[in-house]
């Protein structure tokens, strides 16, 4: 799903840090900003003023601006036909009457900034891309273990919060504990945040809910992570034991980015704080270059070619 903002929105949050004033076209103030897909190609949702493929939120600096002087009033005219949804003058330019009076026409939000045009191209970027993102919540643990954002999954009941408690006390940090949210905020990076309401707790049965930053300290908690890899839980009677010496590894898609996944075999006297942080370690190795599977492979083929 993805969240959605209305220009006023937009102008309610962003008006004190970026200085934001709303000059005119105040009818349009309900029109809906959203991010497209990655897969779908339409128009960008914010850039520089562009006549030829028009952003959907376009920002006019100081050299815009004297461009669309130059070249006159048919072009001011066609800029505010155009399917944007806000206009943005940047670079503290006043805009004269006749744009103003083009805005209100035609309901299309007019605001100004002091900011420079890069400088607030960039915040206001930042910021939607965060509030915009496609987002997806999946049961689950997010931890960070070794500086790694990690993924706790399994059935229910099956262990997840004891785990992360034993990762947090083994000095590993608890992003969000039952519904992660995760977004996709690049082209092939994913990152995992905690609803406000949950953030710094952690259900575990028998202890009830424990807030992890009070009782470990600040270090013990993260407010969002990138996932890196999926550890899934399941009992040892379900795990599929046929490939012992190849790469467990498989892959989960989230959000249309593959997530490396690990299933790791659930049983009386595993030791699954260890066996995660292993696995994590040797997930970093393969990112690294090294595969210890293959490498035993080779020197077993070595020795009997030998």
């Amino acid at each position: 799903m993805s969240s959605s903002l209305t220009v006023k929105e937009l102008f309610n949050e962003l008006c004190e840090p970026l200085a934001l004033t709303w000059l005119a076209g105040q009818e349009g103030a309900s029109r809906s900003l959203e991010k497209a897909p990655p897969e779908e190609h339409r128009p960008n949702l914010l850039g520089i003023l562009n006549l030829i493929s028009p952003n959907r939120i376009q920002v006019i600096g100081k050299t815009e601006f004297e461009g669309l002087a130059r070249i006159g009033g048919p072009v001011r005219e066609e800029l505010f036909r155009q399917q944007c949804q806000l206009i943005i003058v940047a670079d503290g330019i006043k805009p004269d009457d006749t744009l103003i009076q083009l805005a209100n026409e035609a309901s299309t939000p007019l605001v100004t900034s002091p900011l420079p045009c890069r400088k607030l191209i960039n915040s206001l970027g930042q910021f939607l891309n965060h509030r915009l993102s496609h987002t997806e919540v999946i049961h689950g643990v997010l931890m960070e273990v070794l500086g790694a954002g990690v993924l706790i999954t399994g059935e229910s009941a099956i262990g997840k919060s004891e785990l992360a408690l034993e990762l947090i006390s083994r000095g590993h940090s608890l992003v969000a504990d039952d519904a992660p949210e995760f977004r996709r905020i690049a082209h092939n990076t994913i990152e995992g945040t905690c609803p406000p309401l949950l953030r710094d707790f952690l259900e575990v049965r028998g202890l009830g809910v424990l807030n992890i930053r009070r009782m470990y300290g600040h270090a013990a908690t993260r407010h969002q992570k990138v996932l890196r890899f999926i550890v899934r839980l399941e009992l040892m009677g379900e795990y599929n034991q046929d490939t012992r010496l190849q790469n467990p590894e498989h892959s989960r898609n989230v959000l249309g980015v593959e997530i490396a996944q690990l299933t790791l075999p659930v049983a009386p006297g595993r030791n699954l704080a260890v066996l995660v942080e292993a696995a994590v370690r040797n997930y970093l190795l393969r990112k690294s270059g090294y595969d210890s599977g293959a490498e035993f492979e080779t020197l077993q083929k070595q020795l009997m070619d030998s």
